[in-house]
């Protein structure tokens, strides 16, 4: 007897909604395609990845993301006339961060709510060729790990009385980062080895007790996502 679970246990989209909505908010968020044509799409997409982190109930990020967002937006408007150098580059930084940001929290949120399983099985109703879905489910595992591993790096740096405060500062850093480095290339080795244990790499047809298929939220993103990509069409070729 074949057992199946529903993919809504974890997430309330399918995984290729999800990068169908990461590849349109790097469009026209990250890439500003369209500019004031685009305008309404554009802020439906800065908030979307937001309501989505309500949804799963990651109320502190999606709140902090907020008020980085809406901080970042408005001191950035107020440095626009006669800047300094300094403040040149500051407002430049501001920019990066109003365009950056929501396609960060969208990626954190794909990353946070897509089991590895589910993702493999999406790709593979996509028919996507494994040289490319065993890094990426790879990365998928990858940095939820070097965040743990620098947890306890930090945790076990704060036991050896070792802050980050001004007189420490360089020790802080080096025992930090130094540990972390060496982790991060532990890490990237053994979850390769754990992909081949799992004969991701076996290059036949695996089964998956993930039931992936499109729900109505699903639906209305994609339907969200086109209508980008068609508005921006029609703007650029037919205006």
């Amino acid at each position: 007897m074949e057992y199946r679970l529903d993919r809504n246990v974890h997430s309330l989209l399918d995984p290729r909604t999800k990068l169908l909505l990461l590849f349109t908010s790097s469009v026209f968020v990250v890439g500003n395609a369209g500019e004031k044509q685009m305008i309404v799409f554009y802020w439906i997409l800065v908030y979307l990845p937001v309501f989505l982190l309500f949804i799963e109930k990651e109320w502190k990020a999606g709140f902090v993301a907020i008020a980085v967002y809406i901080g970042s937006f408005y001191a950035q408007l107020a440095l626009r006339h006669d800047l300094t150098a300094l403040e040149s580059a500051l407002a430049l930084m501001l920019y990066i961060i109003t365009k950056i940001l929501p396609t960060v929290i969208l990626a954190r949120y794909i990353v946070k709510t897509t089991k590895v399983s589910e993702f493999l099985a999406a790709m593979n109703r996509l028919h996507v060729t494994d040289k490319l879905t065993i890094p990426v489910s790879v990365i998928f595992r990858f940095f939820p790990t070097v965040v743990e591993e620098a947890k306890s790096i930090n945790d076990a740096m704060r036991m050896r009385g070792i802050e980050m405060g001004a007189k420490k500062a360089t020790e802080a850093v080096e025992y930090r980062m130094v540990p972390l480095i060496a982790s991060c290339s532990i890490i990237g080795e053994e979850l390769s080895a754990a992909a081949m244990t799992r004969g991701l790499d076996v290059g036949k047809k695996r089964s998956c007790i993930w039931n992936i298929r499109f729900g109505l939220f699903d639906f209305i993103i994609i339907a969200l996502c086109l209508s980008c990509f068609i508005w921006w069409g029609i703007g650029r070729f037919f205006i």
